[in-house]
């Protein structure tokens, strides 16, 4: 089969288009042909040699893909061949055939487009579980850092969806009308001075109770700024680095909290247990149509590269998706 593989670490043109070897799935496994896959920041950093697949995952990068169930496995129950289906993946979903545990599946829902279902499993686990981490109630607020973004965007309509008071950042006034078409009550735009001011503003001078932060070290002393007393600062990015300083003394004043989370690394327990938060709680909203994938650009696999700019340049509003189809097909 045909997989987009990293040839040596670097930049985006070491992606491309290889023959490998089919994926063997196991007795707990569903096998899928894939009609597209997500692309995730996690693949820029695998690209560039800083982020090696978790041991037994498929070397080329893909942690998200939706397509059609061809087989189950014998200890499967609830799935049968021809399922439309969208699953979380600890990589290997640039490629053909994917297979993926039936426990980190999800159906998806006849009236979505099964490309674009592509973009919805790993920015819902990474939202689910870190707005659960964060212990966000309905009608608290919640900054998210970077709504135009592949998570960002999901964050949006999810906390709003779950009747939180949702503020979001973007870059330029295109990108906050249309963050603010996805349900934010107040859009901000990041490049303008006064970040942390605008969002007290916003807020009466309370601050938020959450930060759902894409950013890292670059954005620790503003979202510490805007945080509500008890507030809770969740980071679940590093685009403008790992390491910075925070001011302990107003931490300590505000009784705030930092959770930092990391999805791909986790045991398989702990994966499927998300993945059944999603079900239970999240998936139903994509049904509602209250959730819906934001997509940028579908792409064939022999243009991953411009795949991969797309997200590094900050082009993309929502996801990128991988088709396998070849561009003249």
């Amino acid at each position: 089969m045909r997989a987009v593989v990293v040839r040596e670490p670097g930049g985006p043109d070491v992606l491309a288009v290889q023959d490998v070897a089919a994926p063997e799935p196991g007795p707990s496994d569903l096998l899928v042909a894939v009609a597209a896959a997500g692309v995730n920041r996690a693949d820029l950093l695998q690209r560039q040699g800083h982020y090696p697949p978790p041991e037994g995952a498929p070397a080329w990068p893909g942690l998200e893909v939706s397509g059609t169930v061809t087989a189950v496995g014998p200890d499967v129950a609830g799935w049968r061949v021809g399922d439309r289906v969208a699953a979380l993946l600890a990589g290997g979903g640039y490629a053909e055939q994917v297979a993926v545990p039936a426990d980190l599946a999800l159906r998806v829902p006849d009236d979505l487009d099964l490309v674009s279902a592509a973009g919805l499993p790993e920015a819902l686990a990474t939202v689910w579980s870190n707005l659960r981490a964060a212990r966000l109630a309905p009608g608290e607020s919640v900054l998210v850092r970077g709504g135009s973004g592949g998570v960002g965007s999901i964050a949006v309509q999810l906390a709003h969806a779950l009747d939180a008071q949702v503020l979001a950042t973007a870059g330029g006034a295109e990108r906050v009308a249309r963050v603010r078409e996805l349900g934010a009550d107040v859009v901000l735009d990041h490049r303008a001075p006064g970040l942390a001011d605008r969002v007290l503003a916003a807020t009466d001078g309370r601050g938020v109770d959450v930060v759902l932060d894409v950013l890292g070290a670059g954005g620790l002393a503003q979202n510490l700024a805007v945080l509500a007393d008890d507030g809770r600062l969740v980071v679940i990015g590093l685009q403008q680095g790992r390491r910075g300083e925070l001011d302990l003394s107003l931490l300590l004043a505000k009784r705030a909290a930092v959770i930092g989370t990391m999805l791909r690394s986790r045991p398989h327990h702990q994966k499927a247990a998300i993945v059944d938060g999603v079900r239970r709680h999240a998936w139903p909203l994509v049904g509602s149509r209250a959730v819906r994938p934001v997509v940028h650009a579908v792409l064939p696999f022999d243009r991953a590269p411009e795949a991969h700019r797309l997200l590094e340049t900050g082009e993309a509003f929502g996801k990128v998706l991988l088709v396998p189809a070849a561009e003249d097909s």
